[in-house]
């Protein structure tokens, strides 16, 4: 593809101040003014994107803007010796998808310093698989780690949001290591997909958010959650002594309607897992710890692929909990 040549976009803009996606023709010209040219294998769908996309939460800070806070694929011209053309890179978050273009596209110019080489036995197609969602679950596991969990403990974790994308991967990552898993899930007919990815008992969601005491019944080891609001609530209450809970999603509400006294009678740790602005070293340990401990069987029944023009639609889906497991973006399709 030549400087002059056309690609194919998704490009956010603003109409009386409502969001519009399209698709659209650019050129290299039309791209930020960054050190890496990459050509993009794959994007994903991630429940941020949903909300850029359909201009529902507020995080598209400039228009006009390409989306996806992901992407994969190979670099094709760069301005520092980091990379090369040629290399196969990831990209998540650093504010990619929101405040600076991002995987929607055919093509995208990015910081070197956003980049993690891609790990030997991830392909692009299986790393935004994984993306943003894995990625994240993927931290919030060794979080739990950290915080002295171990597979032989006497009680389950507790993975909320179990259907999602965060919770699917969560759920094979953690069976994969040797835990039992405890799914929770408002849709009952995900059981059984549930059950392939390695979980092996479930709590509907209804349970999870309803009103509880500051102390419940100790039921969990360590806790993945997506949710948070009640179900992050219910959880840390639940929570085993000198147990964790790893936190890094607000999909059932911001507020925390908790007291200290899991914190300190019975000595729970609750971790902030956040993704974005995640630091190099550790992210490399992430994805390296992916390529080593998520099987790629399981990552298949996780994942549907997409052309381009089916984000509009799926963007309002994944929003009402209507998608299940990982979305890939082909914006080659």
């Amino acid at each position: 593809m030549t400087e002059s040549a056309t690609f194919k976009a998704l490009v956010l803009t603003q109409d009386a101040g409502k969001t519009v996606a399209e698709l659209k023709a650019l050129t290299d010209a039309d791209l930020p003014s960054e050190e890496v040219l990459v050509a993009v294998d794959y994007s994903s769908l991630n429940y941020k994107d949903g909300l850029a996309v359909t201009g529902r939460g507020k995080i598209v800070r400039r228009f006009p803007l390409v989306p996806g806070i992901d992407l994969a694929g190979t670099v094709l011209e760069s301005a520092t010796p980091a990379y090369r053309p040629g290399d196969r890179v990831v990209l998540t978050g650093w504010g990619v998808g929101e405040g600076y273009w991002g995987g929607y596209a055919q093509r995208a110019r990015v910081k070197a310093d956003w980049l993690v080489p891609l790990p030997d036995g991830l392909s692009s197609l299986q790393a935004m698989a994984i993306g943003t969602a894995g990625f994240t679950a993927m931290l919030c596991v060794l979080a739990l780690e950290e915080a002295g969990l171990k597979p032989d403990a006497a009680k389950p974790v507790l993975v909320t949001g179990a259907s999602g994308g965060v919770g699917s991967v969560a759920v094979a990552l953690l069976a994969r290591l040797g835990y039992r898993v405890t799914a929770v899930t408002g849709r009952p007919e995900n059981e059984a997909y549930l059950r392939e990815l390695g979980a092996t008992e479930f709590v509907p969601r209804e349970t999870m958010s309803q009103p509880c005491r500051p102390l419940e019944a100790q039921r969990w080891s360590g806790v993945v959650d997506a949710v948070g609001g009640r179900v992050l609530t219910r959880a840390l209450a639940e929570t085993d002594y000198s147990g964790a809970v790893a936190a890094c999603g607000l999909a059932g509400g911001v507020d925390l309607p908790t007291t200290v006294m899991p914190f300190i009678l019975r000595g729970v740790k609750l971790i902030g897992v956040d993704s974005v602005m995640c630091p190099a070293e550790p992210r490399r340990l992430a994805w390296a710890r992916l390529a080593r401990d998520l099987p790629a069987t399981l990552l298949e029944r996780m994942v549907q692929v997409v052309p381009l023009a089916d984000v509009p639609h799926l963007a309002e889906a994944i929003l009402v909990g209507q998608v299940r497991g990982r979305v890939v973006v082909n914006p080659n399709a």
